[in-house]
């Protein structure tokens, strides 16, 4: 009940997708996802409240964060 929390890992095509996160401009509210190459369309997975969150679906795509891109 109370022991590890599980590693979640997200699964996405990294052919036709990469992994960025989308930002408001106006409230700065930050969201990870999915990005089409060819489209461009955005697939949101998780809202990012704070850098812990940011590093967990870093990891979880398998990047660092220096390597994610952010959008807005």
């Amino acid at each position: 009940m109370f022991g590890k929390k599980k590693l979640i890992q997200y699964e996405y095509d990294r052919d036709t997708e990469t992994p960025v996160i989308r930002a408001s401009i106006c409230t700065g509210e930050e969201t990870a996802g999915f990005q089409n190459k060819e489209t461009g369309q955005f697939r949101d997975i998780c809202l990012l409240r704070n850098a812990a969150e940011k590093e967990a679906f870093c990891r979880a795509c398998g990047i660092t964060s220096e390597e994610i891109r952010k959008i807005y």
